[in-house]
């Protein structure tokens, strides 16, 4: 009766006692280079690192070596997927990036938020794994662009010829010799530096700003980055310098000024690698890469999400210059109005 049983049974569908059962796994459909996601293009991270293998290349642009430690960044990918990289126009700033992309076709862009936003129509939607982790207000919701890193604009000084300057107005003081990192009216952070200088309650009031350096100007102290003893720049700048020579600069952020900024990730709708494009991203979010442009002073856009898991570099996190408080982040009507009023004011008042 028992034999009889399991025969039978075995007709049907082999059960536990009778024999062993066999499952056929479905093959799974071919990659997607142009999906919007891991799981819909390509289901593993193996399977989109074989792709953008095959691929062989990955073309950025605008990315400085020494910007957040991307030399670092970009040497740890390509050696561990073993693709090349093509670095274009490392000193372009994103405007430019931009414009080039036509002629140099580059896969991804690491812009300010601004151009990201002006631009987003040239992206192609793509949403990493840590998706979740990054701040509503620092993503695009349909995926076209996102933060990657911030920081908080500083004042870098010379402690061997200043004090440190508890605020925008310390700039004032006589000893103080005060360059801003370019063109206020062509480089974002430029721009900034006024910007930070110009905050009241948390708002920004154009005027002010160019006062300040209208007054630096008429007393002769606003010079040139080589000349000065304090220079107004992102605070992973001016981290990087003091760390590199800790006796002769140091760091600090303004409380009452506490202006920050994201620079956003994308991938371009024209890539000619799209497969590596989205690795890149992959890598660019995933704990090994938010910790290596940690490195380079940058607060990585998951930070807050990784210190919860245990994942943050911490030792190096507490390297970072203290932070007076949450980020004051200019909204596009306010930064394009702050513009277009240094257009007509900064060269007939500061020049």
């Amino acid at each position: 009766m028992t034999v009889r049983t399991c025969a039978a049974a075995a007709a049907i569908l082999v059960s536990a006692g009778c024999g062993a059962s066999t499952t056929v796994e479905k093959p799974l459909p071919p990659p997607n280079v142009k999906a919007a996601s891991l799981k819909d293009g390509f289901t593993t991270m193996d399977r989109l690192a074989e792709a953008a293998k095959q691929e062989g290349e990955l073309n950025v642009i605008a990315l400085p070596r020494d910007w957040v430690n991307y030399g670092e960044v970009i040497d740890t990918f390509s050696d561990t997927y073993g693709i090349k990289v093509n670095e274009y126009e490392p000193g372009a700033n994103g405007a430019r990036a931009i414009a080039a992309a036509a002629q140099l076709k580059p896969d991804v862009f690491d812009l300010s938020l601004d151009v990201a936003i002006a631009n987003a129509a040239r992206f192609a939607p793509y949403k990493v794994q840590g998706w979740q982790d990054l701040p509503d207000h620092v993503k695009d919701p349909k995926g076209a662009w996102y933060a990657g890193y911030g920081g908080y604009m500083s004042i870098g000084y010379d402690p061997r010829q200043v004090g440190t300057p508890a605020s925008f107005s310390d700039l004032l003081k006589p000893e103080y010799k005060v360059a801003l990192a370019g063109d206020p009216l062509r480089a974002s952070a430029a721009f900034s530096g006024v910007m930070a200088a110009s905050l009241r309650q948390g708002a920004p009031h154009p005027e002010a700003g160019i006062d300040l350096f209208a007054k630096l100007k008429q007393g002769g102290r606003y010079t040139e980055v080589a000349k000065a003893n304090t220079v107004l720049d992102w605070d992973y700048l001016n981290a990087a310098r003091a760390a590199a020579d800790p006796e002769a600069w140091k760091v600090t952020i303004p409380r009452d000024a506490a202006l920050g900024t994201y620079y956003v990730q994308a991938i371009s709708k024209d890539a000619p690698h799209p497969a590596a494009a989205r690795l890149w991203e992959e890598f660019l979010f995933s704990d090994e890469g938010q910790n290596l442009i940690q490195k380079g002073w940058a607060r990585p856009a998951r930070g807050e999400a990784m210190v919860m898991r245990g994942t943050l570099d911490t030792e190096q996190a507490a390297k970072l210059p203290v932070a007076p408080g949450p980020p004051i982040m200019l909204t596009i009507p306010q930064s394009d109005a702050a513009k277009s009023y240094l257009k007509r004011e900064w060269a007939k008042n500061v020049g």
